[in-house]
């Protein structure tokens, strides 16, 4: 037996039938703009912190991209795996892989939280004076460079964000083991070295990450929150003899 469906059915099955469409096109909402955890935007000024970067065209810029053709030209497969590992693993486990299987976030609740907020704040120092110089990255410069991912931000080359994240990172892990400091630095050197082996900066953009990364710990600190977060760290390695 046939229905007979009204005018105003008719419009309610096709407001019915639209509402997940509706739904699914709305755009997400935005992440909430990341807030400092120890330091404040003026505890680093960039301008004062680190000298300006080489204009595209100075012999130092030129000289700079003629490394990274000379480091693409000689650096093995396998060097070049691990720096395209190291261009998506961004966090404090890239540099702690030199202490093996037993140092896991997943076990230390209060170290991971340790390094997750210092990596908020040496995020938010790079981006910060990234913004300030707004360099170009050197292969918009060089369309020969063979890069390993071009997707990066244009003009936030200088200083490295991830030799600022890696320097960083090391300096902590140094401070909370300090019998294994010597292979943790050595990571963190050879993790800013990937930047070049990836193309995607300049050997002054991983010098300045450097300096910014030690002065950033350095001013952490002075910080009593960043002291009471490192402490617990140092407590809870310690307890599982991890750290002295």
């Amino acid at each position: 037996m046939l229905r007979t469906v009204t005018h105003a059915g008719v419009a309610a099955l096709l407001l019915l039938a639209g509402t997940p469409a509706l739904a699914q096109s709305q755009p997400p909402a935005p992440k909430p703009a990341a807030v400092w955890k120890f330091l404040s935007p003026g505890d680093l000024d960039p301008a004062t912190l680190l000298p300006p970067p080489p204009t595209d065209d100075a012999p130092a810029a030129v000289e700079g991209r003629a490394e990274l053709h000379r480091i693409a030209a000689t650096r093995t497969a396998e060097r070049l795996e691990q720096a395209r590992h190291d261009d998506q693993a961004e966090d404090v486990r890239s540099i702690a892989d030199v202490l093996g299987p037993a140092f896991n976030l997943e076990r230390f609740p209060a170290t991971a939280r340790l390094f997750a907020d210092l990596q908020n704040d040496d995020g938010l120092a790079a981006k910060q004076a990234k913004a300030y110089f707004k360099r170009e990255r050197p292969f918009l410069n060089d369309k020969a460079l063979d890069v390993c991912d071009d997707g990066h931000d244009r003009k936030n080359s200088y200083p490295s964000g991830h030799a600022t994240m890696g320097y960083a990172a090391a300096a902590v892990l140094a401070n909370l083991m300090p019998g294994n400091a010597q292979i943790i630095l050595a990571r963190a050197s050879d993790y800013a070295e990937s930047r070049l082996y990836c193309g995607v900066h300049y050997r002054a953009d991983v010098d300045a990450g450097q300096v910014l990364g030690n002065v950033l710990v350095a001013k952490l600190m002075t910080k009593p929150a960043f002291q009471a977060e490192l402490e617990a760290a140092r407590a809870e390695l310690t307890l599982a003899h991890i750290a002295p």
